[in-house]
């Protein structure tokens, strides 16, 4: 491509909105253009990338035996009452009417579509397994879009869903894709981590993501630096703490008045305690049911664990009316000494604490040198905390780490949910009807271009891995008036191009100083500059962008260097 026959639109300086380095970068970089929040349009050399990781994931899925289909973005709402999601507010769903006012939701994913398509298609054992998959875009009403495409309203995904006869079949299936997408996010140059992840309102028995480290990262993942555990913060577990015996005698209950102090840090300050020595009492709906959830001070509850320990499907927290009706106090004094009918579950970190201080259930009032086991007695104790950073490995001695990152990968052991739900069942091989087990594995096709620029850059450029950049190499011609410039210029890049090579030529008529600065910026990993010094001495210069290596050969050698290169950086 000539760049004066290009629509190619470089910034001097970012939008005010960009937050992130990659949003920064599509953006300067004329990637992409923002049309409102959360909702860009892909400008030519961002479309490039984007076709080129969809080319990666089409490979890598197509040799695992997937096969390519595309369903409806417009869905209808029956079917989504008839899986139970229709009303779940975890998925951000986009809903509209038609003229007739027959309820319509854009699609946030497609297990519904799916299973129905293959309920009524597969009818025997013999036609599984099955993996079917597309590349499409999705809708989620994202109520803060943020980080330009890691975030977004509108965005291009790869889902896939698979069918088979057993778990067996399926452990296979789920594992054949754990290979395909390391294969997938490696050949894009991604280093990612997989970790163990909730289901979430996909449903399911397993869950993991693919985490691409990085600063900018919404996702914060817990892994240990001496064993293979990883997992995403909710829900990360945590090694037994070595209890051992306190010495602190127990002492008797007091109560204290502390006017309008609702807060862990609020009392903290106001009774000069620590806040290990505090528990939080968090009173919660689980399907309808009461219960208290505790935990001490320095900790934050995990929902996904609790969800997850009460084997519930609907959790939320109660608002004020109920906890005053539930505990005869206020938002923000609940305590679980005299709390009744109510199932109280506490952190495992709570069985340390002596002497500990939490609300009465009064208004302006806490309790001093509260003691499970003789002021209250939880019906269960579980681990139900967030974990820290140094907490212990759950798998060995070692101390976890919290870093954060981008989910650019996220992969489900579905088991019967949908299949039960939307009917999808086969004949097995003595005639009798069974219900198929699922499988459902996604890639964010634009956020992975968003992850492959915050793992692949400098300062001010991107620095494309040669498998995704637009352009394998940027030929610059500096001095459009020069006849023998132009023509090695042009002989150059007709002769890439015929082979194949994929060439960007600036033959702009521009200063050299704003051509070198676009070339940056853009991030080509191979630069070939020809100048009219170079050519006087029958030399081009190559210019490796990501190491800085630099390369002066002969012009009738530097077709072969550059294809040379391309394959070492390939």
């Amino acid at each position: 491509m000539r760049w004066t026959q290009s629509f190619i639109r470089t910034l001097r300086d970012a939008p005010r909105e960009a937050e992130a380095i990659s949003h920064k970068l599509m953006l300067r970089a004329g990637l992409a253009r923002r049309l409102s929040a959360g909702l860009y349009t892909y400008l030519p050399l961002g479309l490039r990338v984007i076709r080129k990781v969809e080319d990666i994931v089409r490979q890598e899925m197509n040799k695992k035996g997937a096969q390519e289909l595309l369903m409806p973005i417009l869905q209808p709402k029956e079917i989504w009452e008839q899986s139970g999601r229709w009303d779940d507010k975890e998925l951000g769903m986009l809903k509209l009417k038609n003229r007739e006012e027959r309820e319509f939701v854009l699609g946030p994913t497609h297990e519904e579509i799916i299973t129905d398509l293959v309920s009524r298609e597969v009818r025997s054992y013999k036609e599984l397994p099955l993996n079917l998959y597309q590349i499409q875009t999705k809708f989620r009403d994202e109520m803060r879009p943020r980080f330009g495409m890691i975030r977004a309203r509108e965005f291009i995904m790869k889902d896939a869903y698979s069918f088979h006869v057993d778990e067996s079949s399926a452990r296979k299936g789920y594992q054949d894709m754990s290979e395909a997408y390391s294969n997938i996010f490696r050949r894009c140059g991604l280093k990612t981590q997989v970790v163990e992840a909730d289901p979430g309102a996909m449903g399911g028995s397993k869950s993991e993501e693919f985490i691409a480290l990085a600063d900018t990262g919404e996702d914060i993942i817990v892994f240990c630096a001496q064993c293979s555990y990883a997992a995403n913060l909710e829900s990360a577990q945590r090694g037994a703490e070595a209890l051992g015996k306190s010495t602190e005698k127990m002492k008797s209950v007091k109560e204290l008045k502390t006017p309008n102090i609702k807060t862990i840090e609020q009392l903290k300050d106001f009774l000069r305690e620590k806040p290990e020595k505090m528990i939080k009492t968090l009173i919660y709906l689980a399907d309808e049911k009461i219960i208290a959830a505790l935990i001490s001070g320095h900790r934050e509850l995990s929902e996904v664990k609790l969800r997850k320990n009460l084997k519930c499907e609907n959790l939320e927290m109660a608002d004020e009316k109920l906890i005053e009706e539930v505990t005869g106090g206020p938002l923000g004094f609940s305590g679980p000494v005299g709390l009744k009918k109510v199932k109280i579950i506490a952190d495992v970190g709570v069985t340390k604490i002596v002497n500990g201080i939490t609300g009465a259930n009064k208004r302006d009032k806490h309790i001093r040198n509260v003691n499970m086991g003789r002021d209250y007695n939880p019906d269960e104790v579980a681990d139900i905390s967030i974990v820290r950073e140094g907490d212990r490995c759950p798998k060995c001695s070692g101390k976890l780490a919290v870093r954060r990152g981008i989910e650019v990968g996220h992969i489900f052991n579905l088991g019967r949910r949908y299949s039960q739900r939307l009917g999808a069942k086969f004949l097995n091989e003595k005639g009798q009807e069974r219900l198929a087990i699922m499988g459902c594995y996604g890639i964010g096709i634009t956020r992975t271009v968003a992850a492959i620029i915050e793992q692949n850059h400098d300062e001010n450029a991107i620095l494309w891995p040669m498998s995704v950049s637009p352009y394998q190499v940027h030929i610059i011609l500096l001095n459009v008036n020069s006849r023998e410039t132009v023509k090695v210029a042009d002989n150059l890049y007709n002769q890439l191009t015929g082979e194949g090579v994929e060439a960007l030529l600036d033959d702009r008529d521009e200063r050299a100083g704003v051509k070198f600065k676009d070339a940056d910026l853009i991030g080509v990993p191979l630069r070939l500059t020809i100048s009219p010094k170079r050519v006087s001495e029958k030399k081009v210069e190559i210019k490796c962008h990501r190491d800085g290596k630099e390369f002066l050969v002969a012009i009738e050698q530097a077709r072969e260097k550059v294809k040379e290169l391309i394959h070492e950086n390939g």
